[in-house]
């Protein structure tokens, strides 16, 4: 198949020859519908455990130490119910965005076959990854964790293990919305925890430390009153001892500090990504060059699953299903090319190559 040369400035694919097509190992027969995904990454899979276990220890915390041994039942329904309702949204979120597949390309596909097969046109050109051995579409990169190529990659996170592409950015969003929220309620229930608790069933981590109750009562107290032992009852505030419970809430306001800090930072700028059509990888490869909004509402919608309803905040409820790849999905316009200046074309140069190390 003869093509018509093309940019002399690109070291880009001109022919099925030029991509090697022979070192490709055809693309294994797809799995079954309903096939999991999962990334089998130490790393990736110890995060995951460390979300899960301090999600969990926070639950451990509000129920046990703040909410059970309440008498007051009606806030303890009441935040109960909400804690626990966050937290399990949260769960569901990340086991959606870590068992989804993200938007991976058909790997081991450029092969002579499936090349020549696009019968290319003059002016057209295929890229190939020569880690995956695949043809990769428009706004797609490697990722060497996934080892795959990801549509509208955005970036890899560990804590989800997972890439977050086109298919699972709706779970993320939710994740790093729900973790933040849990964290801010969190946070605020131990603040009243310590202001309720701190005059009564708090008086015996004084003693403990020492602290008498000469040094603490009113001069008014009769000499009579100073003998008789602190009524305090033990479980009006907590189920545990009183430096027990001190440390259990300092760790867990230490964790939802942190983590509404660095979620709600993440929730941000994915926001951001979506809304301009934006991913983190082209925004890093833009550097300081000015960029058209590409932006929408119609991207919006797409990301999470429609117009504007409560389905956007289940995560039971998928994104807007993105079209199959068509032949035309897999080459590009020499043309669209020709307007780019020299800096940018350099930044392209290695994604383009045969020789391409892609992030």
């Amino acid at each position: 198949m003869m093509l018509v040369p093309a940019h002399h400035f690109r070291d880009i694919e001109r022919k099925p020859e030029y991509l090697q097509p022979e070192q490709c190992i055809p693309p294994p027969d797809p799995g079954p519908v309903g096939t999991m995904w999962f990334i089998r990454d130490g790393c990736g899979i110890a995060c995951a455990v460390v979300t899960w276990f301090l999600v969990l220890y926070a639950e451990f915390v509000v129920l046990f130490v703040m909410l059970i041994p309440s008498r007051d039942y009606v806030y303890s329904v009441i935040n109960g119910i909400l804690f626990n309702l966050l937290a399990f949204l949260a769960l569901a979120s990340h086991c959606r965005a870590m068992l989804t597949d993200p938007g991976a390309v058909p790997k081991g596909n450029a092969t002579k076959e499936f090349i020549e097969s696009l019968q290319l046109k003059p002016g057209q050109v295929v890229y190939k990854c020569p880690k995956c051995c695949s043809i990769k579409p428009d706004r797609a990169h490697h990722c060497s964790v996934c080892k795959r190529c990801i549509r509208k990659m955005d970036h890899h996170c560990p804590w989800v293990n997972n890439c977050v592409g086109e298919n699972n950015q709706k779970y993320f969003v939710l994740f790093t919305m729900y973790i933040a929220l849990i964290s801010l309620h969190a946070l605020i229930m131990v603040g009243f925890h310590f202001l309720h608790c701190f005059e009564e069933d708090w008086t015996n981590l004084l003693q403990a430390f020492g602290v008498t109750r000469k040094e603490t009562a009113e001069p008014q107290v009769s000499h009579q009153d100073k003998k008789q032992p602190l009524k305090v009852s033990s479980t009006e505030c907590s189920s545990f001892s009183p430096p027990t419970t001190v440390i259990l809430l300092i760790l867990l306001c230490f964790e939802g500090l942190l983590f509404l800090i660095f979620t709600s930072v993440m929730f941000g700028t994915q926001v951001h990504s979506i809304c301009t059509d934006e991913t983190g990888i082209e925004r890093l490869k833009r550097k300081h060059q000015p960029r058209e909004h590409r932006g929408s509402w119609k991207a919006v919608e797409e990301a999470f699953g429609g117009a504007f309803s409560l389905n956007w905040f289940n995560p039971f409820s998928g994104p807007c299903q993105p079209a199959p790849l068509s032949d035309e999905d897999w080459v590009r316009q020499v043309a669209d090319t020709n307007t780019e200046t020299e800096e940018q074309s350099e930044d392209r140069k290695d994604e383009d190559s045969v020789e391409v190390t892609d992030e």
